[in-house]
């Protein structure tokens, strides 16, 4: 793979439930990541770096995850630090 495949953007199609679906918009603009709705509801992101792909992933998860699920990972998470 060459080094101009690693840094083009990708685009991302996120079906995410139109409850949820404004909660995503708004922190992936918090956090400067391109998205935007289109017209037939659907949820699009660029994603430009792995960074911004791991938050997207940590957005998604944040809202569809059981409390469990997110109690579980964070003392996963404790555990790799310590």
């Amino acid at each position: 793979m060459n080094q101009s495949s690693l840094n083009s953007p990708v685009g991302q199609v996120v079906t995410v439930s139109r409850c949820d679906r404004w909660q995503v918009y708004q922190r992936l603009q918090e956090l400067g990541v391109q998205c935007w709705c289109a017209g037939d509801g659907t949820l699009s992101v660029e994603v430009q770096t792995v960074g911004e792909a791991v938050q997207l992933r940590s957005v998604i998860q944040h809202l569809t995850a059981a409390r469990s699920e997110l109690i579980d990972w964070l003392d996963l998470c404790w555990q790799l630090k310590a």
